[in-house]
């Protein structure tokens, strides 16, 4: 593996995936506004268009995805070996959904809507997932077929676009702020 000397010490996968966390996890702030500033079909596919707890998934999804190109760029840059690149960022992302609602949802259920919980949550489950990544990076070269995992992505937006304009009557998809469901 190539090293290269900056930032007080070498740069190597691990500190790699620790720059990802911070990236993803400033992206979210950056995300989590986006639909507000440009409201448009575009962005109220990839972002949030109401305070409700399934619209805030898009911003996992979306941050890892877009972090997943710096990401590349670093690890080619300090020539940084490493493996499955796509597959960890694809399977990360749509990850970090489900670890999130399965943690979040019973603190909801307990502690109703508390920033404190959800932002702190965000930052452990990008944390966790920076791990899974690591992991894939570093094991061994998988035969991940790249056409599946575009599928992936798109049948990942296409359910955030119909679950932003035809979502469920079911908690999950209610905005407390403005009393609705959906834009």
């Amino acid at each position: 593996m190539n090293i290269i000397l900056v930032w007080g010490g070498f740069i190597n996968l691990k500190k790699i995936k620790i720059i990802n966390v911070i990236g993803v996890f400033a992206l979210s702030f950056l995300f989590h506004f986006m639909y507000e500033w440009w409201p448009n079909v575009v962005t109220s596919i990839f972002f949030p268009v109401n305070e409700s707890i399934w619209e805030h998934m898009k911003i996992f999804v979306s941050a890892i995805l877009v972090w997943g190109l710096v990401d590349k760029f670093l690890l080619d840059k300090f020539n940084i070996y490493y493996n499955n690149h796509f597959f960890s960022t694809v399977l990360t992302s749509v990850l970090s959904i489900a670890l999130y609602l399965i943690i979040y949802l019973p603190l909801y259920k307990i502690f109703g809507e508390t920033m404190f919980i959800s932002i702190g949550l965000m930052l452990l489950v990008y944390a966790f997932m920076a791990y899974v990544s690591y992991k894939i990076l570093s094991g061994n070269e998988l035969n991940i077929n790249k056409v599946f995992l575009i599928i992936v992505i798109i049948v990942t937006y296409v359910s955030f676009g119909l679950l932003t304009y035809k979502p469920p009557k079911y908690f999950l998809f209610y905005d407390t702020n403005k009393k609705k469901y959906g834009i």
